[in-house]
């Protein structure tokens, strides 16, 4: 009786400790329903934006009109793309991504065939890093509506970031029969790059920039990648000149203020390159800028400011990855960036960690290969690292730095001809290159 009885007790506890998680993750589940995310305001020269006061304006009259319909789908839409677009513009991805993706999940619990909510979930998917996710939404979407521009724009940038680039290129010539515009010139751009081809890169983002209107954050984020182009290809006076025009068409944009600290370092100009970083960072939550601001204050030996930065991004990015592992409709996955960001502070282990975890997650990508040879490198297993490099120039890629990179390891393993094949591709237009892997990649090639 008494081993029954203690049987019996055993179980009541454990229904009830069951029972109280169901209780707990539904009332958890019904606070995040009930929750009607709102515009942030802006704050310092981000608030003096041309568009702001339209924004503020479109955004008040798209939550009134969804308080009084919550079945609203086209204003929950609507909200959902301001939210995308402020995101976009602030940085302010780890809430606007969560506003947007709570609109666009009320609209498909309604309509769960709704292309736009589809075609707007994959592209907060991508932006999360959540590729494959992304793609299968896209995909989806797609099936719905293969007539529409835009869902082949995503099915690009998915197919890219998934290391499916025969695709990717399918995609964006079946976008660019439908609609040439700024979008579709972009990715025929970002594909020609990708393949090598920076003539063709360069004119066909030319061709969204002019295709766009002047002033507009579209349009100038093509012109910002036009001039990164042009550094890619060693013409500095052209760089300029667009991130330049810029910021000359919309003040104090922070994309083109980190052009304009990338040219400042080629020449030299430290404390001009550290000014402009820190102004875009004070405009934009963008970790690529601080990780570059690391990078001058380690040239310029401010070593306890490299190392306070460093460990700043770190800890976000762990936090933003934390989000990503608790909940899978949001949250940035974000191991490239960490297996960097641990290199720049010598933990290369940690960093072989998070190269690995982005490798598993697509291992055709050229980008995630790229950095696990060279994690592999900095641990000095040259050998393992030749495969993923291998992978990482599949497209035949031109970019300096993974040329320099590839020239590297291919001259630890001994193979010189190819090390010097790849460091002369590298130098030979004397494009923009990070400094120290400018030094390491000359002196290897002068004692090849």
């Amino acid at each position: 009786m008494k081993k029954n009885t203690l049987y019996f007790i055993l179980i009541t506890f454990f229904i009830g400790a069951v029972s109280f998680v169901i209780i707990k993750f539904k009332k958890e589940d019904t606070a995040r329903e009930n929750i009607q995310y709102g515009l942030l305001q802006r704050n310092g020269l981000l608030a003096q934006m041309p568009e702001w006061e339209v924004t503020k304006l479109n955004a008040t009259k798209l939550l009134n009109a969804i308080k009084a319909n919550s079945k609203d789908l086209k204003s929950q839409i609507s909200l959902a793309n301001l939210f995308i677009m402020e995101a976009r513009t602030t940085g302010n991805y780890t809430y606007y991504d969560k506003a947007a993706m709570k609109n666009i999940d009320n609209v498909l619990k309604i309509d769960a065939q709704n292309f736009e909510a589809l075609t707007l979930k994959s592209l907060l998917y991508l932006s999360q890093h959540h590729f494959a996710d992304g793609l299968a939404m896209a995909t989806k979407a797609q099936n719905i509506n293969p007539y529409n521009a835009f869902v082949y724009g995503i099915l690009v940038d998915g197919n890219v970031e998934m290391g499916n680039y025969d695709s990717a290129v399918a995609n964006a010539e079946k976008m660019m029969s439908i609609r040439p515009d700024l979008r579709s010139y972009a990715r025929a751009s970002y594909l020609r790059e990708i393949y090598g081809d920076y003539p063709g890169a360069i004119e066909a983002m030319k061709l969204a920039v002019d295709a766009g209107a002047a002033g507009d954050e579209s349009t100038e984020w093509c012109r910002v990648q036009l001039g990164h182009l042009y550094e890619n290809s060693g013409d500095n006076k052209n760089a300029e000149m667009n991130y330049t025009i810029a910021l000359d068409n919309r003040k104090n944009y922070a994309y083109a203020l980190a052009g304009m600290a990338r040219i400042a370092l080629s020449n030299k100009t430290y404390d001009k390159a550290i000014s402009y970083y820190k102004q875009a960072d004070s405009l934009v939550n963008d970790f690529s800028f601080k990780e570059e601001l690391v990078d001058v204050y380690q040239l310029t030996g401010q070593k306890d400011k490299a190392a306070a930065i460093s460990k700043t991004v770190i800890d976000e990015m762990n936090k933003n990855a934390a989000s990503a592992a608790s909940d899978e409709n949001i949250g940035h996955y974000a191991d490239r960036e960490l297996a960097y960001a641990y290199l720049k502070i010598n933990e290369v282990d940690k960093a072989l960690d998070h190269a690995l975890a982005e490798y598993n997650r697509r291992p055709k990508n050229i980008d995630a290969n790229e950095t696990l040879a060279w994690v592999y490198y900095q641990k000095g297993a040259y050998a393992e690292a030749i495969p993923y490099m291998r992978v990482a120039l599949k497209t035949n890629s031109k970019n300096p730095i993974l040329l320099c990179r590839a020239g590297l390891i291919f001259e630890k393993i001994g193979d010189k001809v190819k090390a010097k094949e790849y460091l002369e591709q590298a130098f030979k237009n004397n494009a923009t290159l990070p400094e120290l892997l400018k030094l390491n990649s000359e002196q290897a090639l002068k004692e090849i």
